[in-house]
């Protein structure tokens, strides 16, 4: 591979789930991601780009592949889609299932820093290919 090293990343915020969700990027049934807008900044994390490439690791921090960002759009929560929500692989693949992971995971996440978090936040939809 020429060019700068990618990024390494793990998707989950437990060892097992990003275990499990590692597991279904490689089986192809995970070809998406969503993260809060408001996690970027321009200068210490950009916003992903088309054309990124990210180290996949499983829950111990092993690499287990690499992924290449295919497309990148910035929706409020209220506004995923149900063909978004079966993008992200996880669950049942329904739109309730992904509403309520998202709503749980972001909710938390926020807390940690003492902010709330409402449906209208923005988020990040990037979707992407196992090389």
């Amino acid at each position: 591979m020429n060019g700068p090293v990618p990024e390494a990343s793990v998707f989950g915020d437990t060892p097992a789930l990003q275990d499990e969700l590692c597991a279904l990027i490689i089986s192809g049934q995970k070809c998406a991601t969503a993260s809060l807008a408001g996690w970027y900044d321009a200068d210490a994390a950009p916003l992903p780009r088309v054309g990124d490439l990210r180290i996949i690791l499983d829950g111990v921090g092993t690499p287990r592949g690499i992924i290449e960002i295919t497309s990148v759009e910035e929706t409020p929560f209220h506004a995923v889609t149900a063909e978004f929500a079966a993008a992200e692989g996880e669950g049942d693949r329904s739109l309730a299932y992904w509403r309520a992971e998202h709503l749980r995971y972001f909710e938390s996440e926020q807390a940690k820093d003492g902010l709330d978090f409402c449906e209208t936040d923005l988020v990040i939809l990037e979707r992407f290919k196992r090389l």
